[in-house]
């Protein structure tokens, strides 16, 4: 599946425009002493084992209720962020699915939301998006409907661990909004088909399934995409007004 930016209004696509200016302001503000989103989110933490979040403890906006970390275990990448958001920063009315129940639902007093995981490289810099299933993130499943509409609630409002790196994982939500709302959907097409052919599994909790979507970026390219589609509606326009312009036939 593939986004046809052409089609995404002039607005959205301005907003995708600036994400990708503010992205690039942190990358070049972390550079001048020789850092990257990586290396600031793992600075001070010691060590860096394998499945550590890090920070310890995650990071937390008490107001917005958003909530990341970062980590590593898997290979083709340094690590990833994964994303969530916290019931009482969720738009009203959303209720999770009914679904099976699991340890980890009675280790906390609420509900949480993964929102969408971003794989980093060596350097410092994202490769791709990705969901899970929920054994994975130990949150609570709503559908992709109910995810999609928590996308605008979550924001870094902090400077904790960074701000710098706060910044750039908001306007990574913003700048690739399309294929996050594309990879959620694709989330549940893909459980609702394992469903299908493991009936004898608790799809939730099934070990064998672990990615339910994955997408490769790039920061570089999508901002290509962004400016080529904003050009086009600028010629469009333009082509448009000229026809007002014109003349009919007999007149």
């Amino acid at each position: 599946m593939t986004t046809t930016f052409s089609r995404l209004p002039r607005e959205t696509l301005e907003g995708m425009a600036e994400a990708g200016v503010q992205i690039f302001e942190c990358y070049r503000l972390l550079a001048k002493h020789g850092e990257n989103i990586v290396g600031e989110v793992l600075k001070g933490q010691g060590t860096f084992y394998e499945y550590d979040h890090c920070p310890a403890g995650d990071v937390y906006d008490p107001e917005t209720h958003s909530q990341y970390y970062y980590h590593a275990h898997r290979t083709g990448e340094h690590g990833h962020f994964h994303a969530f958001l916290r019931d009482h920063g969720m738009p009203n009315g959303l209720r999770p699915i009914e679904q099976t129940r699991a340890a980890f639902m009675d280790e906390r007093d609420d509900k949480l939301s993964h929102l969408i995981a971003i794989s980093m490289n060596q350097a410092g810099f994202p490769i791709a998006l990705f969901t899970t299933n929920r054994w994975v993130t130990a949150d609570n499943w709503y559908v992709a409907d109910d995810v999609i509409a928590m996308l605008d609630s979550f924001r870094m409002d902090m400077a904790y661990p960074s701000l710098p790196v706060n910044i750039w994982i908001n306007n990574m939500f913003s700048l690739f909004r399309p294929q996050i709302e594309e990879l959620i959907r694709m989330r549940d097409a893909k459980i609702a088909g394992w469903a299908e052919t493991h009936r004898d599994q608790d799809v939730f909790e099934d070990r064998e399934l672990s990615i339910t979507s994955v997408r490769k970026i790039s920061v570089e390219r999508q901002l290509g995409r962004v400016h080529k589609a904003l050009a086009q509606k600028a010629g469009a326009l333009g082509h448009g007004s000229a026809e007002l312009e014109r003349p009919s036939a007999g007149k």
